[in-house]
């Protein structure tokens, strides 16, 4: 077959092929084209998940008779001044999107530019342009695109259900929304109720606003502001805290000057940077906007513009680590779960109905009776109403010592974390603010406390060592040794040192002090299965720290352990001390802190 230049009309259905691959993305290309355009207010309306019918109308400069007629050609455009590709500024440079939607749909353009005299409508149906004709609209423009796909039928197979589509077409402007907070959205449609998104204030107060439009009032009640900055990089934006995590990476979002994209570096930096505060199989929120000069980063990679190439991707990286940790660590405190939601309250009032009361009902087993004292000898009058002591119940000894002692100095109670007031099932410390009470679990938040004293230590001169008098010896599963003696070096710099005792057994010989008294079987054991989820690929420093969680946990107070009021306090306040001691080693928060508003719902007062 010989070779020979193919048609305009298929040149444009394959271009179609790679830019508008299902109604989401027309809506991206239109909605990134009104954006460019100046675009203060944009609608977005869906019929059939985008399948019917698409319209975009938006309030920007509108187009002149002279560009409307040429916006339509293939690889028309305006928003390149020179042919320099490597200095891109605007959503848009490929000029491709209205041709390929041509191609493949019934296009309809509505434009109107400040010096035209009236607006002018131009048509394409299936890749043939109709002539201008003159309309109506007072400005911006309108777009309209019906039968996607009508002149490629093969396509329509493809495309879902029209659920998915629309849902599709959600997430596609509820990114571009989340870029842009200073223009108004609203999306509507026969899938969905109309959802407007309101301009809001330029800043970090309004992209707090947007953001918690989008990803709910979860997100806004628990986002922390984070930045960085080096060498013309900035890195700012809005991280959830470890409270708030689903189960998928789908809620974490990334902007490149502007452009919303998806790039695997992000989610390597976010699992870096949260490492310490969430389990494995959970994922942070979160929305990262990254601003550099545009001939640092190549958004030329992807014909649909959704991935981006950076010249330093390492230090872009760095960046979002560093942005994130900082954050983390500045608001350590208010970044666990430290407030009760209202499912949670809600789950906590009473749901029964008091039962009828008995007709036999004894007045003196109500704990309203007025007390009633007898002397050891009654005087006669009252002997008649005298009555045999009764012998007393034999509860057992207390699970802890849940008596309120003497009431606390008030600048305890002032602390961020009050004032130790009781333990409760040998687990929980209860403690009184000046507002409110805090309820501690003792173990998570030791584990969190010897986990930094361990990372400190390593940091700075070293683990302190316990030498055992006599080996403890380990038996093990000959894999399992092999893993862990594999892996000596590692562990010996955290204090604990292994050797081979043979087959299928490993001698310890010295332990970090912090841990104190241990069980070092089930200390090898949780090493050896973390071990074996390791692959070369994991950061020796990410494998150091994953051995200090392990060595944190077994090395930490025990649930079931009654404290003494001092040893409770003690432990408040080297919380307060501690850097990210509202979560422990896996993610979970230490302590949960129910106001005294909260307290006042429970009971109806408020």
């Amino acid at each position: 077959m010989p070779v020979r230049q193919l048609p305009e009309t298929v040149v444009n259905r394959i271009a179609a092929g790679e830019v508008v691959e299902r109604p989401a993305s027309v809506v991206k290309e239109l909605v990134e084209n009104a954006l460019d355009a100046g675009a203060s207010r944009i609608d977005v309306f869906t019929d059939g998940g985008g399948r019917r019918r698409i319209g975009i109308t938006d309030d920007g400069g509108g187009m002149t008779k002279a560009d409307l007629a040429l916006a339509v050609e293939r690889h028309a455009t305006s928003k390149l001044d020179d042919e320099d590709l490597l200095s891109i500024r605007t959503l848009g440079f490929r000029g491709e999107a209205l041709p390929s939607i041509g191609s493949v749909a019934r296009l309809s353009i509505t434009t109107r530019h400040a010096g035209e005299p009236h607006a002018w409508a131009l048509s394409v149906e299936g890749g043939a342009k109709s002539p201008l004709a003159p309309a109506a609209l007072s400005h911006g423009t309108r777009v309209e695109v019906s039968d996607l796909f009508y002149a490629t039928p093969a396509r329509l197979k493809f495309l879902k259900t029209d659920r998915t589509e629309a849902e599709a077409i959600r997430e596609v402007v509820r990114r571009l929304a989340m870029a842009r907070p200073d223009v108004a959205f609203t999306l509507a449609g026969e899938e969905r109720a109309p959802v407007t998104w309101t301009a809001a204030l330029p800043g970090a107060a309004g992209r707090l606003t947007r953001l918690g439009d989008i990803l709910g009032a979860d997100f806004r009640k628990s986002a922390i502001e984070v930045g960085a900055e080096r060498d013309g990089v900035v890195v700012e934006g809005l991280a959830g805290a470890p409270s708030l995590t689903r189960a998928n990476a789908l809620g974490q979002y990334l902007f490149v000057n502007g452009r919303p994209v998806r790039d695997k570096l992000i989610v390597g930096a976010v699992r870096a940077a949260y490492a310490d505060y969430l389990p494995r199989d959970r994922h942070p929120v979160l929305a990262l906007f990254v601003t550099l000069d545009p001939r640092e980063v190549d958004a030329n990679v992807h014909p649909a513009k959704t991935e981006v190439r950076f010249r330093d991707a390492g230090l872009v990286r760095a960046l979002i680590v560093h942005a994130l940790k900082d954050g983390l660590a500045r608001e350590g405190k208010r970044s666990a779960a430290a407030s009760v939601d209202g499912a949670t309250l809600a789950a906590l009032r009473p749901g029964f109905v008091p039962a009828p009361r008995a007709v036999d009902w004894d007045w003196r087993r109500s704990p309203a009776a007025p007390p009633m004292s007898f002397t050891a000898s009654p005087s006669p009058a009252m002997a008649g109403f005298a009555e045999r002591a009764q012998p007393r119940f034999d509860i057992g000894a207390p699970s802890a010592d849940v008596r309120s002692f003497a009431p606390p100095p008030a600048d305890e109670q002032e602390r961020p974390l009050g004032a130790a007031r009781t333990q409760i099932h040998g687990t929980y410390i209860v403690s009184q603010t000046r507002d409110g009470l805090v309820i501690i679990d003792q173990h998570a938040a030791h584990e969190r406390l010897v986990y930094e004293k361990l990372k400190a230590s390593m940091e700075q001169n070293g683990v302190e060592r316990q030498m055992l008098l006599i080996p403890e010896i380990v038996e093990l599963d000959e894999a399992t040794v092999e893993r862990l003696l594999s892996r000596a070096a590692e562990l010996d710099r955290f204090g604990l040192a292994i050797e081979s005792f043979g087959p299928g057994a490993v001698a310890v010989r010295e332990v970090p002090a912090l841990l104190g008294k241990s069980n070092a079987g089930a200390m090898l054991r949780d090493l050896a299965e973390h071990m074996a989820e390791w692959d070369e690929a994991l950061p020796l420093e990410r494998r150091l720290l994953h051995v200090a969680a392990t060595m944190a946990c077994h090395g930490s107070v025990r649930a079931g352990r009654v404290l003494k009021p001092e040893e409770m306090n003690a432990l408040l306040r080297e919380m307060e001390a501690t850097p990210n001691s509202g979560q422990c080693n896996h993610g979970r928060p230490t302590y949960v802190e129910l106001t005294l508003a909260d307290i006042e719902k429970l009971f109806g007062r408020r």
